[in-house]
């Protein structure tokens, strides 16, 4: 009789037969190919216990001796600091929290630790080896595997399989096999983890003591930094200064203490340890207010970003579905909306820029006096690179060199740059030239005789590189990597130079136009200066009024050639973006293009290839309100009238002219 009936079975061949009328159950059991296949799983099952206990093991092993010698983290307190009221909760909880971490220490396992040593015998002149004892912590138990749990564990194995192979014949003892094999594994490893959880026990209450009372001194000296920096209060208000103040202060004080741990792993003592670390504390507190003042002052100056920044935040908080990932986010934007901005003040910024232009008009000033500098010379020849920089480079460079630098800060730099990207060399040639004399001979008759004569000529040549291509000359690796991204991002305020807003509508930046009963009238008579040249070709009259004495890029020329011709000594300039919109932006008479207010004789700034400087620059006759008209010197080497719709992105802006 089985499960599946009444069976007759032929004693002598060992067939069955179901005589019965009951169906047949569908077989379920274990195969022998299962049945090997469970004994398999469960030896890797096993195997792979075995190998997470030893990596465990290894684990701990390793905690002690990756942290070393730690310092006390108990801080002595002056008696002033104890009697103040705002600190006596944050000194008390601090002592509270090291009273707790020395009794966690005084409870890890010791060991008698057996210390050989070379000494200097001075009666033998020989070195002899030295034993002596030294009590120290105990490490952290290896959890070895019992070397005798493999063997137990084949019977096992063996005991199990023999069940498989017969428990088909019998639903219930393969139900209670299935429940005793999940009970001796769970069983088993509810044994081991308890025993290794017990043994750890010491160790864990170390490192949470430890955790509990790094924190304890972080608020104490973050209390601190408040108590003594009366302005930090105001920005302590805002949650995400508190939150970079506090990891200010947590870095420093963390480095502080590695730093008094490997004191006092070479003698120094927990004691001593304990000090430098209450100093560097102190220190890191101080740091970590005067960088929190100068992110309070950022946030201020660029508190339009920031908001914007927030919203956005926010917006994305919600989406991300989860208020508990809030707080990553903000610290990972700040952190990234941080790292790639311009710390430094917008003051300081104009101030290195302003200055960076000055030494650019100087070498111009140089080359304008070459005659001068070098006279004597038959010929002066010029082969000149423009003078121009792109300031958001500089400005990069510097960052990446310097977070946060004022202009006294930079002067080193700056000349270092400066010689990197302008090269002004000067050589002679000498040419043998004649020239023909009239002579007389004896008889009185003149004739003519070619004499030679040595002819002078001073080579003049600048070669102007750009930042970006000079930047990996003078950068480290990971500096460079930082000024590619202030460049992309343009310090997160791309406006700081000048030039208009990204979405080129006119530029704000006016406070130096002047305006007659509410307009610009402008100036015909420079217009007609200017429009009397038309047809001029090779611009000599303008580059030599300059002082120049062979051919250059001569439209800045000829531009102020008309002003000068129509009263004006300012604004004279050879190069349009160092010396053209330089002049007009520091006066605060610079417009983007699109300003609709342009009038007759200011400037027009052109920029052919979108890369924020000026390639080109004419004077604007007027406007139809569809597009402006201009002359331009040097447009195909030849005074040109032109037009160009007012809205067309080769126009870089326009340099508004006063004419009262």
């Amino acid at each position: 009789m089985t499960r599946d009936g009444v069976v007759l079975e032929n004693q002598t061949t060992g067939e069955e037969a179901n005589i019965s009328d009951r169906e047949a159950e569908q077989d379920f059991t274990p195969s022998e190919a299962t049945g090997r296949a469970e004994k398999v799983l469960e030896r890797v099952d096993r195997a792979q216990e075995r190998r997470s206990m030893k990596k465990a093991a290894k684990q701990a092993g390793q905690v002690e001796a990756d942290a070393g010698p730690r310092p006390s983290a108990r801080l002595q307190f002056p008696e002033e600091e104890r009697s103040t009221p705002e600190l006596k909760k944050y000194i008390r909880k601090s002592d509270q929290r090291a009273d707790r971490l020395d009794a966690a220490r005084a409870a890890i396992p010791k060991e008698n630790v057996k210390i050989k040593e070379k000494v200097f015998d001075e009666a033998t002149g020989r070195a002899k080896t030295r034993v002596r004892r030294e009590t120290r912590d105990k490490p952290p138990p290896a959890m070895k595997p019992n070397p005798a749990s493999r063997p137990v564990q084949e019977v096992l194995l063996f005991t199990h399989g023999k069940i498989h192979e017969v428990e088909h014949e019998n639903v219930g003892v393969e139900g209670g096999h299935k429940g005793e094999e999940l009970a001796e594994r769970q069983a088993g490893r509810a044994v081991r983890g308890a025993i290794r959880c017990h043994r750890m026990k010491p160790y864990r209450e170390l490192s949470k003591a430890e955790r509990l009372a790094e924190k304890a001194n972080i608020e104490y000296f973050y209390q601190k930094a408040l108590h003594d920096n009366p302005q930090l209060a105001q920005a302590a208000s805002n949650p995400i200064s508190r939150f970079w103040q506090k990891r200010q202060i947590k870095q420093q004080y963390v480095k502080a203490a590695r730093t008094a741990g490997q004191s006092a792993a070479h003698g120094a003592g927990a004691a001593q340890g304990a000090a430098k670390a209450a100093k560097s504390g102190s220190k890191a507190a101080k740091e970590a207010a005067k960088e929190s003042e100068r992110l309070a002052s950022f946030a201020v100056r660029h508190w339009k970003g920031c908001l914007a920044a927030l919203a956005l935040l926010i917006m994305t908080a919600f989406l991300m579905g989860g208020l508990q990932s809030c707080s990553s986010i903000i610290g990972g934007f700040g952190s990234g909306f941080t790292a790639t901005s311009y710390l430094s003040d917008d003051a300081d910024l104009i101030a290195v820029e302003n200055t960076y232009v000055g030494m650019e008009n100087d070498l111009q000033q140089q080359i304008d006096n070459i005659p001068s500098t070098y006279p004597g010379y038959d010929e002066y020849r010029y082969d000149l690179d423009e003078i121009i920089h792109n300031p958001h480079e500089l400005a990069s460079f510097l960052t990446a060199i310097l977070p946060r630098y004022t202009l006294a800060e930079v002067q080193a730099e700056l000349q270092r740059v400066f010689n990197k990207q302008y090269t002004l060399t000067t050589t002679t040639t000498v040419e043998v030239r004649y020239r023909t004399e009239t002579r007389t001979d004896s008889e009185g008759n003149d004739y003519d005789v070619e004499v030679p004569y040595n002819y002078y000529i001073l080579n003049v040549e600048l070669t102007a590189r750009s930042i970006v291509s000079i930047a990996p000359e003078l950068l480290t690796p990971e500096q460079l990597e930082m000024f590619n991204v202030y460049l992309e991002t343009s310090g997160n305020n791309p406006l700081v130079f000048g030039g208009g807003s990204p979405d080129i509508s006119p530029s704000e930046d006016i406070s130096g136009v002047h305006f007659v009963n509410g307009t610009r009238p402008g100036n015909t008579a420079v217009v007609d200066i200017a429009k009397s040249q038309v047809g001029n070709v090779n611009g000599q009259p303008y580059w030599s009024w300059y002082g120049f004495d062979s051919r250059v890029a001569w439209c800045a020329c000829f531009v102020s050639w008309c002003y000068n011709q129509a009263g004006l000594s300012e604004p004279r300039f050879s190069s349009c973006t160092s010396g053209g919109m330089a002049w007009f932006q520091s006066r605060g008479q610079w417009a983007n293009r699109g300003y609709s207010d342009i009038a007759p004789g200011d400037a027009i700034f052109f920029d052919w290839d979108n890369s924020g400087n000026a390639d080109h620059v004419g004077i604007v006759i007027g406007t139809d309100g569809t597009n402006v008209y201009t002359v331009e010197g040097n447009s195909g080497n030849a005074c040109k009238i032109k037009s160009y719709p007012l809205n067309s992105n080769v126009i870089r802006g326009y340099g508004l002219m006063n004419w009262d």
